[in-house]
C-alpha cells in the first residue's frame, strides 16, 4: 500500500507543486492550507508523512509539529519542515520541536523523494510493531511514551566510522558530553564492532579514499542483528545524489558538512529516541508472545502452546523414526486441598509441583499446564520403558515431601497419578496419542492413585 502524504502550506501554489510530484510517484496526497486543518486531518485519518511549511500565519510549522508530536495519536508521523529558512539554528529548532528533517525551498526532487521514501518505510516499521503489539494485548499507548521519554535520559552508545581519525575525534569531542562514544578508522572492523556491539546509532563519515561507505551501510541493513540500527551519514556538500543513494538504501539521516553541534545533537538524539522506542515496542511484543504462551501461575508453558507445539515434534519424531512419550499427570484428591486449606495453599502445591516437576526433566522435555491440576510432560526422543523411569522419578519425588503452604506454616502430603503413552509407528495422530494417555491416567486413578500406568499398544 502506497504511502499517505499529508502537504501543509498556506500557499496553493507550494502545494499543487510538491502534490503534483508525489502524485507522479503513486503517493496518495492530502493538502492542508494551515496549521489548524492539519491537525484535524492528522487527527481523522491516516497520515504516514507530513511534508510541513514553517512560516505560516496563526499558527507556524514549529508549533504545529510540537502539537503532532505531543499527541499520543500523532507522534510517531514523521514531519519534514518544508522552508526556505536554511540556518543552523532553525533547523535545530525544528528537530527540538520534533522534526524528522528538514527540505529547503526550493525543493530538490531527488532529496525529496529519497527522503519520503526512507520515512515511509519508518513508519511501517513502527506501525507494524505498535499494531503487533497493541493486537496482543491492549496497549499503554501513553505508559510506553512516557517510558520513551525516561529512557532517552540514560547516555546513548555511538560508533563513528570514518578512516580521517583526526576528524573522527573533533566529532566524539561534539558528542562524547551527552553520549558514549567509539571510534573505528577501518569499514571492515567497523562492521565487527556493529554487529558485536550494543550501538544506538551509528554515525558514517563519506570521505573513505578507497572505500564506499554505502557498501557498510547495505552490509548493516542485510544483518539480522543490524538491520533496524539507525544510521546517519556525515556528507559533503557536493554529495547529494550520493546521499540520496544512501537514503534509498535505507540511511536514516544525513547531515552535511560544515556541522553545526546543536543540530548534530538534535538529529542523534532523534535518531536514538525512535530506536529505544521500536526496541521498547518489540521487548513488548517478545513479552506479550511468552504472556500467551505461559502459565501465569506455575511459569510453565499453558495449553495454547502444547496444542500449537506438539503436532510439530509429532511430525519429527515419525519423519525421523524417533520415540516419543507423553506423560498425562493430575494431583490425586486436589479439591480435597482446595477445600480443607484455601485456595491460596491449592496455588501453593501448584507452583511447588510445577517446580518438581521442571527439575526431574530434561531441557528438550516439554512440561505444560493442561488445565486445572493436570499436567503434561512430552518426551522427545524417549521410549517406553525410559518414560516410565521418569514418570516413576516425578511421582516419586511428590509423594515423599511434603509441599509447603501458607507461606511455609503449614505442609500438605500430595500424590500424583500419571498415565502413559508412547508414538506408535503407523496409523497414529496426537489426538490417538493424548487419547491413549487420558485413558492410562483414568486407570492409575481408578487402580488406587499414586502411581504410573502405561497405555496398552
Amino acid at each position: 500500500m502506497t504511502a499517505r502524504i499529508l502537504v501543509v502550506d498556506d500557499i496553493h501554489a507550494n502545494v499543487k507543486l510538491l502534490e503534483t510530484r508525489l502524485l507522479a510517484e503513486y503517493y496518495d496526497v492530502v493538502a492542508a492550507l494551515s496549521g489548524q486543518e492539519a491537525l484535524e486531518i492528522c487527527h481523522s485519518s491516516n497520515v504516514d508523512i507530513v511534508l510541513l511549511d514553517v512560516m505560516m500565519p496563526e499558527m507556524d510549522g514549529f508549533e504545529v509539529c510540537r502539537r503532532l508530536k505531543a499527541d499520543p495519536k500523532t507522534t510517531n508521523i514523521p514531519v519534514v519542515m518544508v522552508t526556505a529558512l536554511d540556518r543552523p539554528e532553525d533547523r535545530v529548532r525544528g528537530l527540538e520541536a520534533g522534526a524528522d528533517d528538514f527540505l529547503t525551498k526550493p525543493v530538490n526532487d531527488l532529496q525529496l523523494l529519497s527522503r519520503v521514501k526512507s520515512l515511509a518505510r519508518l513508519k511501517n516499521l513502527s506501525d507494524e510493531l505498535f499494531l503487533r503489539a497493541a493486537t496482543a494485548r491492549e496497549a499503554d499507548i501513553e505508559g510506553l511514551l512516557l517510558s520513551r521519554t525516561e529512557d532517552i535520559k540514560t547516555r546513548a552508545k555511538l560508533l563513528i566510522v570514518d578512516e580521517n581519525e583526526a576528524a573522527a575525534s573533533r566529532l566524539r569531542d561534539l558528542l562524547s558530553r551527552d553520549n558514549e562514544v567509539d571510534i573505528v578508522t577501518e569499514p571492515s572492523a567497523a562492521l565487527i564492532s556493529v554487529v558485536e556491539g550494543d550501538y544506538d546509532c551509528v554515525i558514517v563519515a563519506t570521505g573513505f579514499t578507497t572505500y564506499d561507505p554505502l557498501r557498510l551501510c547495505s552490509q548493516m541493513r542485510a544483518i539480522e542483528r543490524t538491520r533496524l540500527l539507525p544510521i546517519i551519514l556525515i556528507a559533503e556538500h557536493d554529495e547529494a545524489s550520493l546521499v540520496a543513494r544512501g537514503l534509498d538504501l535505507g540511511v536514516n539521516d544525513y547531515l552535511m558538512r560544515p556541522l553545526d553541534r546543536n543540530e548534530l545533537l538534535a538529529r542523534v538524539r532523534t535518531q536514538v529516541k525512535r530506536k529505544r522506542y521500536n526496541d521498547l515496542l518489540r521487548k513488548s511484543l517478545s513479552q506479550t508472545i511468552e504472556m500467551a504462551v505461559t502459565d501465569s501461575l506455575t511459569g510453565l508453558h499453558n495449553r495454547r502452546y502444547l496444542d500449537s507445539h506438539m503436532s510439530m515434534l509429532f511430525t519429527r519424531s515419525i519423519s525421523r523414526e524417533r520415540p516419543l512419550s507423553v506423560l498425562m499427570t493430575d494431583m490425586d484428591h486436589f479439591k480435597l486441598i482446595n477445600d480443607t486449606h484455601g485456595h491460596d495453599a491449592g496455588d501453593d502445591v501448584l507452583r511447588d509441583f510445577a517446580g518438581r516437576l521442571h527439575r526431574n526433566i530434561r531441557g528438550i522435555d516439554l512440561a505444560c499446564r493442561y488445565g486445572g491440576e493436570e499436567f503434561v510432560v512430552v518426551l522427545p526422543d524417549t521410549d517406553a520403558q525410559m518414560a516410565a523411569v521418569v514418570a516413576e522419578r516425578i511421582r516419586e519425588t511428590v509423594a515423599s515431601t511434603p509441599f509447603l503452604i501458607h507461606n511455609g506454616t503449614a505442609s500438605v502430603d500430595v500424590t500424583i497419578s500419571v498415565g502413559l503413552a508412547c508414538l506408535q509407528p503407523r496409523n497414529d495422530s496426537v489426538e490417538k496419542l493424548f487419547k491413549r494417555a487420558d485413558i492410562a491416567l483414568y486407570k492409575a486413578k481408578k487402580n488406587g492413585r499414586n502411581r504410573v500406568v502405561g497405555a496398552v499398544a
